[in-house]
């Protein structure tokens, strides 16, 4: 199988592409830097080194592989997200016709869609009611690209990444590496979480089945949340720092990270036999907190 990882030197991209090159796949993996292109090659990635922005920079390779993984992330997420439908739409038209099965593409959405809830469970079957202002328009491009009739839409929402160096765990560690934790919500919250690697291993699955995945939402998520004191303590107690605190959260961001989602996925299980396997993120914290120290 071919694929293409839009995004791939990313926090979530490059374990993904990783994890599709250890599964013996062809991988293409997009990236702005000349740099870090050597970083995919050394990987055996096939670098494409392209602005996303630009689509006519990468619809070759669209047109040339199986499945489109878009892992972009960034300030200017929503115009690329939609980029990338439009490029991923003609290049399927333009390769697959209607003779060939059609070009997967896989949308990474996330968590945060369902929106802050702390007595009601979620999965994939949920309605998404009140998703974090942040997210908003998510729910709109998940349908759109799920509804799509010239390529085979798949979602996957992971929840809060951990593991590697760090993701959106990278600012608590940050700030724990400097004496003092602040946490934009309040100590009632709980955290959904996943580890990166199993993340990448739920798109592997998913890609090599998806012909039997095309129009489902995946969650990517640990199947029990953690309690954010629980949290705070720990990287307190490996780390050295003083303590933590809590205030309102300022800004959209800190608002849909301190988004308690009761989360208990089932497709990827259900459909796939994917499991995550990795310690959780309290059990594993000394570890995955060395490993965000030695990244730095």
């Amino acid at each position: 199988m071919k694929v293409l990882v839009l995004g791939a030197t990313g926090f979530l991209g490059f374990p993904v592409a990783q994890a599709f090159v250890r599964s013996g796949h062809e991988v293409w993996g997009q990236t702005r830097s000349q740099s870090k292109a050597k970083l995919l090659a050394s990987e055996e990635i096939i670098p494409l080194i392209a602005d996303p922005s630009n689509g006519s920079a990468w619809t070759e390779a669209a047109e040339k592989v199986d499945v489109v993984i878009n892992c972009i992330g960034g300030n200017d997420i929503v115009a690329l997200t939609q980029k990338v439908y439009q490029v991923i739409t003609e290049a399927s038209k333009k390769a697959r016709g209607t003779s060939l099965p059609k070009l997967t593409y896989i949308c990474v959405s996330g968590a945060w869609v369902y929106g802050d809830d702390r007595t009601n469970l979620v999965s994939e079957r949920s309605p998404l009611n009140n998703p974090a202002a942040l997210v908003k328009w998510r729910p709109e491009e998940e349908a759109r690209v799920l509804k799509s009739t010239q390529f085979d839409g798949i979602v996957v929402r992971p929840s809060a990444l951990y593991g590697r160096s760090g993701s959106s765990t990278h600012m608590l560690f940050a700030q724990a590496a400097q004496g003092k934790i602040e946490w934009g919500g309040d100590k009632r919250g709980r955290l959904a979480s996943i580890h990166v690697d199993d993340a990448a291993e739920l798109f592997v699955r998913i890609a090599e089945a998806a012909p039997i995945c095309k129009g489902v939402i995946f969650d990517a998520s640990n199947n029990q949340t953690e309690s954010v004191e629980d949290v705070l303590s720990k990287i307190v107690e490996v780390s050295g720092a003083e303590g933590y605190s809590f205030h309102e959260p300022g800004n959209i961001f800190e608002l849909a990270l301190a988004t308690t989602s009761l989360i208990r996925p089932s497709l990827g299980r259900a459909l796939l036999g994917w499991a995550p396997k990795k310690a959780g993120f309290v059990d594993g914290m000394k570890t995955y907190y060395a490993s965000w120290q030695a990244a730095q």
